[in-house]
C-alpha cells in the first residue's frame, strides 16, 4: 500500500483521479506500482467478481479525507470475511461473532508483527491490535455494505487529497515470518515480532528511492519523481 502513486497520478490524470481496474494493472505491469486502500480496494473487489466471490466495499469515515477503505467477501455459507489490503492484512479474518471458528481471543497469523482480537456487533467491527512491545491500538469499521456510487465518490475525494508525508507499507519476507515494512516522512523501519528496527536516514530522495526499489521492486524513476513531489510539497508547507 502507498500513497506515492496518488501524488505520482494526480497532475498526469484529468479531473478524474481514481484509476480504474485496467489503468491500475497497466501500471503495476509497468512500474511495479499498486496504490492507496481505495486503489486496493476496487482492485480487490474487481477480482472478487471475476472469480464469482460475493463481496462488498466497507470502511470508516468515509465522508472525509482520512477515510480508510477495504473489502468484505462472503463465502458460500453466508460467513462474512474482512479483507483489508490497505492496511496489509495476511489474510481474510471471519468477522461474524455467531459463526463457527470466530475466537474474541487474541490470534495471530493474521496481521503482520501483532496479534489481532475481533469485536464485532451488527454494522460496526473493532479490530485490536496487540503488538510485542504491549501496545494495543484499535481500528473500527462500518461494515454495512457502502453503495459502489458513494464508495467511488469517496476514493475520488480520496484521490484529490495528498497530505504531504509520502507513505508506503510493505510485506517483507523476516525469518520465518511475513514482517511489515514502513516508509513515512522520511522514515523506515521493520516491523516485527521481535520488536521495531529502525532504518539509519537515507541521504537523499536517490538514496531512498533505492532502499523502496530494493523492498519493493517500484521502478527507480517512478520513486524518484514521486518522492520529488512529496518534497516540494513539504517545502511549500513549510515556507508558509
Amino acid at each position: 500500500m502507498e500513497t506515492l502513486t496518488k501524488a505520482w497520478f494526480s497532475d498526469k490524470a484529468g479531473t478524474k483521479k481514481q484509476r480504474d481496474v485496467s489503468l491500475m494493472k497497466e501500471h503495476h505491469a509497468q512500474y511495479g506500482i499498486s496504490g492507496n486502500c481505495f486503489d486496493l480496494a476496487i482492485w480487490l473487489l474487481h477480482e472478487f467478481k471475476e472469480a464469482g466471490i460475493q463481496a462488498y466495499p466497507v470502511g470508516h469515515e468515509l465522508h472525509n479525507s482520512s477515510a480508510h477503505a477495504a473489502v468484505v467477501a462472503v463465502d458460500e455459507e453466508g460467513r462474512r470475511f474482512l479483507c483489508d489490503l490497505g492496511d496489509q492484512w495476511l489474510q481474510p479474518i471471519l468477522i461474524d461473532s455467531k459463526s463457527r471458528n470466530f475466537t474474541p481471543e487474541k490470534i495471530r497469523g493474521f496481521f503482520p508483527a501483532a496479534d489481532v482480537q475481533v469485536s464485532s456487533e451488527p454494522g460496526q467491527l473493532e479490530i485490536a491490535y496487540h503488538r510485542p512491545n504491549g501496545k494495543i491500538s484499535r481500528q473500527n469499521y462500518d461494515t454495512d455494505p457502502v453503495e459502489m456510487n458513494f464508495f467511488h465518490e469517496a476514493a475520488e475525494r480520496s484521490q484529490n487529497y495528498i497530505y504531504p508525508k509520502a507513505l508506503l507499507e510493505q510485506r517483507i519476507s523476516y525469518k520465518n515470518e511475513t514482517a511489515h515494512w514502513e516508509f513515512y516522512n522520511w522514515q523506515s523501519f521493520l516491523s516485527t515480532t521481535e520488536g521495531l528496527y529502525h532504518d539509519a536516514p537515507a541521504e537523499s530522495i536517490e538514496g531512498w528511492a533505492a532502499r523502496i526499489h530494493e523492498k519493493t521492486g517500484y521502478d527507480r524513476e517512478f520513486l524518484i519523481e514521486a518522492l520529488s513531489i512529496y518534497k516540494k510539497l513539504e517545502n511549500s508547507n513549510l515556507a508558509h
